[in-house]
């Protein structure tokens, strides 16, 4: 599920924001013992001109706005550094 979730992760932002770079990392691994056992814990780095001249927090908002029916349906926890 998780290898799947990375990849509907990495479809939605590529089409919402033609990233020159996307990465997207399943982190589970590393919060074994959470709730559900780590899984849905992901790391995005994206480097987008869709991001010029925006604020960080917005870039974040832009990105949640794009994965919003995936929160709480597979993503868990999602850090972002978005350049």
């Amino acid at each position: 599920m998780s290898e799947a979730m990375a990849e509907q992760i990495r479809v939605r932002l590529a089409a919402a924001f033609s990233p020159t770079e996307l990465e997207v990392v399943d982190e589970g691994h590393l919060h074994r013992g959470h709730a559900g056992e780590g899984k849905g814990h992901f790391h995005v780095r994206i480097v987008s001109p869709a991001f010029a001249g925006v604020l960080p927090i917005k870039r974040h908002r832009m990105i949640y706005a794009t994965l919003d029916d995936l929160m709480n349906r597979g993503i868990h926890a999602l850090s972002i550094d978005a350049k």
